[in-house]
């Protein structure tokens, strides 16, 4: 290759990477900037409240044995407070009666601790339950000092949930038959 036609290949190449160093240049585009936004949610507390089924039926047919008869009783609260601090649900109830007949005071527990789940289509945390079993509902002609039968920790029991009571009576076999009937008063309380 002669001399010139070796200036001429330099001068080309030398145009191509300048050409190219122009197109990346072209290419980059102006700098971009950057800015930043702060994000702010207020967030409401809610109530807390307790929905508890209007009544509770045991059925139990004598048959010359002591019996224990079993009924579910579903408690659901739902604590919106957004506090985490706790609740608690306490009970108590005047005495079984049918007429002059009345079955004894301590004739109503629980013997195991209640099953507990978060309420259809809501996010919970579970109540990490405070009270020992088996549990007794208090009872007497006036109903006594309320107990409680469920409680969530301070940082527990957030969101809705239900715990369903398996409750279960008392029957002698000297009772006598008849329509008892029995009330029943629950209390929500904002505490562990």
């Amino acid at each position: 290759m002669s001399m010139l036609s070796r200036s001429r290949a330099a001068k080309t190449a030398v145009a191509t990477v300048v050409g190219f160093a122009g197109l990346v240049a072209l290419s980059a585009g102006p700098a971009a900037h950057a800015a930043d936004t702060t994000g702010t949610a207020t967030i409401s507390a809610g109530s807390l409240s307790l929905t508890a089924p209007a009544t509770v039926a045991f059925t139990a047919t004598l048959g010359g044995a002591d019996q224990n008869v079993t009924a579910p009783q579903s408690l659901d609260v739902h604590d919106a407070t957004g506090s985490g601090v706790g609740w608690h649900v306490t009970a108590t109830s005047t005495t079984f009666t049918a007429g002059a007949r009345t079955l004894s005071t301590s004739a109503v527990t629980e013997p195991a601790a209640p099953t507990q789940s978060c309420d259809e289509t809501a996010s919970c945390t579970l109540a990490t339950n405070s009270v020992s079993y088996p549990y007794t509902l208090p009872a007497g002609t006036v109903a006594p000092t309320a107990t409680k039968i469920i409680g969530a920790t301070a940082g527990t029991g957030l969101g809705a949930q239900t715990s369903v009571h398996t409750m279960q009576l008392a029957v002698p076999a000297n009772t006598f038959a008849g329509s008892y009937t029995s009330t029943w008063t629950y209390s929500l309380v904002s505490a562990p």
